[in-house]
């Protein structure tokens, strides 16, 4: 598009218009600029005239632009391929010689170029720095190449082509055969300049072969000038684009340790914040899933690239950009740059052959370029269809690009076969990123004979993957530089649409020993410690290539290890939706091949069952868990550890139904055993007894619960060390029983501290890191810190319902908490509507009698006090009191806040004396359970006193009112919100807080 740029400090009336291919943009702008800056008017006009028009025609309309014109010379301006030597020759002698001085040039390429070129007197910039590359610009145009005062310097500007960003990582190489695609690049440029703070970002989408990546890569080299740190992330797998994002702390000077979380969240923080760089492009690579990690793409001052194939992006605020194929002009001009030897008819043949699909028109007009082949007898091969006993291919592909892959297959097995026996092993992992260095690794005794002498061989493997590359078969990644291309290829890049149609393309025999390659591969790679969170990079990159080697159907004892090292992953890493799927896999798949009472199926049912849990499925956990602590005790007996692991994971079923009794029986018997077999200090049985721990905590025995929790943290803290994830999850079930014992400064002391390690040891979107910061926000308010704990509560909603959806447990806690702090500091009809999702999603989960069914109910009720429903609201609340009592007895906790909040309304309808009598039973129950001075107590206290005023018995009232209010004092401080507003005879509320279970 041409543009008028603005004059800068202009001091003369010279104008040069700049004429340059899109393919050059960074040039062109970088030219700009430095004249700018001298005064010099500059008009910039894109290259790219119509093939069907002569270029005689085309060079003589440049002649009418305004002052001289400077021509960047590539290669692509003469679009060579469309356009030969010949006919640039006779155009540049007929319409540039007769006036040369209409014409300047500089050089922006080593490829040789038409010979009439040098009618231009092109400056040649390549191969020299910034300053020396200006002087050269500045005396072909005749200008001065005086310094500039620092004035004219105090801009920012492009940066000098030459000059990669400071930051610069993961980025494919320029692919030197880009065509067309001017509109599409220009398009999403545009978008990402008219966004604002935060909103830079556009997806490009279409379908497979469609040339995505590639559109995306040209984008980088074409704009990359403009930004100071580029970032290319494959974004296929969410752990992976998490692990690859996290790569960019160190790179961006981020003072952060070894930990994953860590620098995970010091990468997105800083991007945020545009520190140390403002200007930066994150281009995330596949991202064909926006549910998996649209929460996780950075927002700041800089611009995000997408390529997906799924246009479901619109939906999260990315504009769109739709990859079609090539139009057959751009089809045409590939295929002639592919294959220079094809006449433009014979491409125009080919392109509409191939149906003008830029993945098969690439890999085709390759080799095509090499052969012997006629376009005519290759078209006759395709539309003869393919010799079925050569090469099988799945029905799901388009018929030419399955009878051109049968070709190009059968000319890779003619020149360099090892290369098809690597795609084949490739095959058994999952496509895009392929971690091929993980087959390197493995000794030459371990791997098929076609294939050890190409892995062990440097020279071999270096055809091989020249030859793939060539073809445009893979790409080779590597942590860009200046590596030697030998010794690259870390991981190599396969195309899902070669990678499917490879994988149909091998006899049983092959695809038995390639499969149990790769099988045995990601064993050895297995790091073997799934609770350690250092490792947990290691467990991204395997975990996405367990489906594509089938690893369920082997037998292999370190395989089937492997598989139970991914679920225990998945589950402490909060990867619930995958690795439940993996492991329904897993119990199907195990139970057939190895019987429904292998000693395996007990293993994977503990893994499996941990991952429902999570999501709520207490009852088809219980199953589970209960089917194999009687096979077990059958089998092995009550004192097998396996039985004991299993007896745990039941009474945590239980604990999700609301049978706590139950549930307290049978961890107080695990915890016993453990200590009998293993003693005190063994991680399972520190595990037993921070379970028992949550039993404790769940019937209100909170004093019991903090002792336990107390010598538990103590003890991991000294077994396992500050940073591990267990230890951190002590401490935050220490911070609560503090918290609920009333001692919010130590809780909230406790909590914050723990939260900082959180963050930076599991990340800030860990499920444990989210509950812990949960309690933090919940110490904030009980401290009267009601804006932190506002910002807090918000922010930790808001990304547990990205991390893992509205229906989770952990979600429900804590849009329960959000509920009650908006009902009585926010917006009272935001609080109405998450209350009722909570309570429908605590019945759809748990059924009618749970009691977090009522106990949410009771703080529904709350809400219809506040907004008149005085009737509905007691009612309610009735039926709340009456269901904890029965569930969890009438001293517990829960029943004696529901009943303060109950007397508050038996007052509102009419029933003082009713009220009295309630309070004044709480009071005595509270006193018993939880101590004088408990801040529940003194709740009731100060219910009661109000509750006596209201019936008349006005002494007796003052007497307990005073006498509360001074325990309030001495117990949270005189000028703690809850006693301020007993001082003003505020009535208390209480609360029901959904616990962890």
């Amino acid at each position: 598009m041409p543009g008028t740029r603005k004059q800068v400090g202009a001091t003369g009336a010279q104008t040069v218009t700049i004429s340059s291919a899109g393919f050059n943009r960074a040039w062109a702008a970088w030219i700009a600029d430095r004249l700018e800056r001298r005064g010099v008017t500059v008009v910039q006009q894109r290259w790219d005239p119509p093939v069907e028009i002569p270029l005689e025609e085309s060079l003589r309309d440049l002649t009418l632009s305004r002052g001289q014109v400077l021509v960047i010379l590539s290669d692509w301006y003469f679009q060579l391929g469309p356009r030969g030597h010949d006919e640039w020759n006779r155009a540049l002698r007929e319409v540039v010689a007769p006036d040369p001085d209409r014409f300047a040039a500089v050089s922006v390429t080593t490829s040789a170029l038409p010979g009439a070129t040098s009618v231009l007197g092109a400056a040649d910039l390549t191969n020299v720095g910034a300053d020396e590359a200006e002087r050269r610009l500045l005396t072909r145009l005749g200008l001065p190449t005086d310094p500039l005062p620092a004035s004219a310097e105090t801009r920012p500007g492009p940066r000098y082509p030459a000059d990669t960003p400071e930051v610069w990582g993961g980025v494919p190489r320029r692919n030197t055969r880009f065509t067309g695609r001017e509109e599409l690049l220009n398009k999403a440029y545009q978008a990402l300049q008219d966004a604002g703070t935060g909103a830079g970002v556009v997806t490009l989408y279409g379908m497979s072969g469609v040339g995505k990546t590639q559109l995306a890569a040209e984008y980088v080299y074409r704009f990359g000038s403009e930004y100071d740190v580029v970032w290319w992330v494959p974004a296929d797998r969410r752990a992976l684009y998490r692990q690859r994002l996290a790569e960019l702390a160190p790179e961006l000077g981020l003072s952060t340790g070894v930990e994953y979380g860590e620098r995970l969240r010091a990468v997105r923080d800083a991007l945020r914040r545009g520190e140390p760089h403002s200007h930066w492009l994150l281009v995330l690579d596949g991202a064909d899933e926006p549910e998996h990690i649209w929460d996780l793409v950075p927002t700041g001052p800089g611009h995000v690239l997408i390529t997906s194939r799924n246009p479901e992006w619109g939906e999260h605020n990315s504009n769109l950009v739709e990859v079609p194929v090539y139009s057959r002009d751009e089809s045409v001009a590939f295929i002639r740059r592919r294959a220079p030897r094809l006449t433009p008819a014979e491409a125009d043949r080919l392109a509409d052959a191939l149906e003008d699909l830029p993945l098969l028109l690439d890999q085709t007009a390759g080799w095509l370029n090499d052969s012997d082949l006629s376009v005519e007898e290759y078209i006759e091969l395709l539309e003869g269809g393919i010799d079925q006993d050569v090469v099988k291919v799945s029905a799901d592909f388009p018929l030419a690009f399955q009878t051109a892959w049968s070709i190009l297959l059968n000319k890779l097995k003619d020149t360099v076969p090892e290369s098809v026996d690597l795609l084949r092993l490739c095959s058994f992992f999952a496509p895009g990123s392929i971690p091929v260095r993980l087959l390197k690794e493995m000794p030459a005794g371990e791997l098929p004979e076609q294939v050890s002498g190409l892995m062990n061989d440097p020279l071999l493997w270096n055809k091989a993957i020249s030859q793939l590359r060539q073809y445009s078969v893979v790409r080779l990644e590597s942590h860009e530089s200046a590596v030697d291309e030998a010794s690259s290829g870390e991981s190599i890049y396969m195309h899902r649409m070669v990678h499917q149609i490879v994988g149909h393309d091998m006899t049983e025999r092959d695809r038995r020993e390639f499969i149990d390659v790769v099988r045995r591969a990601l064993a050895a790679a297995d790091p073997g410690r799934p609770t350690d969170t250092r490792l947990w990079p290691a467990y991204a990159e395997i975990t996405p290539h367990l489906k594509w080697a089938d690893v369920l159907k082997s037998t292999d004892p370190a395989v089937q290890t492997l598989v139970l090292n991914c679920l225990r992953y998945m589950y402490l890493s909060g990867e619930y939706r995958a690795g439940i799927k993996l492991g329904e896999r897993a119990m199907k798949a195990w139970r057939e091949l190895l019987g429904e009472d292998h000693p395996r199926i007990w293993d994977l049912s503990y893994h499996y069952a941990n991952l429902l849990r999570a999501v709520g499925d207490y009852a088809g956990t219980e199953a589970i868990e209960r089917a194999a602590v009687d096979h077990l005790r059958t089998e092995r007996g009550v004192q097998d550890l396996e039985h004991l692991r299993a007896a745990g994971g039941l009474a945590a079923d239980l604990r999700g139904l609301g049978r706590y009794d139950e549930a307290l029986e049978m961890s107080g018997w695990v915890l016993a055993a453990y200590r009998e077999l293993l003693g005190d200090q063994d991680s399972r049985t520190l595990n037993a007894q921070n379970n028992l721990g949550v039993s404790l905590r769940l019937l209100g025995r909170y004093e019991e619960s903090l002792e336990l929790n107390q010598r538990t943290l103590e003890a991991r803290r000294q077994f396992l060390g500050q940073r591990h994830n267990w230890t951190l999850s002590s401490q935050t079930s220490y911070a609560i029983d503090l918290r609920l014992l009333g001692r919010y400064g130590d809780a909230l002391s406790l909590q914050n501290q723990s939260v900082r390690v959180h963050r930076l040891v599991m990340g800030q979107d860990n499920p444990q890191t989210l509950g812990a910061e949960y309690n933090l926000a919940l110490c904030h308010y009980r401290s009267g810190e009601r804006a932190t704990a506002s910002a807090l509560f918000t922010r930790v909603l808001e990304r547990c319902e990205r991390v893992l959806g509205e229906g989770a447990p952990l979600t429900m806690m804590f849009a329960a908490g959000q509920s009650c702090f908006a009902r009585e500091h926010a917006d009272i009809d935001q609080a109405r509507g998450i209350s009722e999702k909570v309570v429908d999603g605590y019945v759809n989960m748990l059924g009618e009698n749970h009691p977090f069914v009522a106990g949410t109910r009771a703080n529904h009720a709350l809400i219809l006090r506040n907004v008149g429903e005085r009737d509905h609201a007691h009612a309610l609340l009735e039926g709340a009191l009456a269901a904890l009592t029965q569930a969890v007895g009438e001293y517990h906790p829960w029943t004696l806040g529901c009943a303060i909040n109950a007397s508050a309304l038996r007052n509102l309808v009419g029933d003082p004396e009713s009220a009295a009598t309630l309070t004044d039973a709480v009071v005595t129950r509270a006193t018993e359970t939880l101590g004088r001075t408990h801040p529940l107590t003194l709740s009731a206290r100060i219910a009661h006193a109000a509750d006596l005023r209201g019936v008349r018995e006005r002494q007796r009232a003052e007497k307990v009112e005073n006498e509360a209010l001074g325990d309030l004092a001495t117990t949270l401080g005189a000028q703690h919100v809850h006693t301020v507003s007993a001082r003003s005879r505020n009535r208390p509320y209480w609360d029901f807080e959904p616990p962890i279970v």
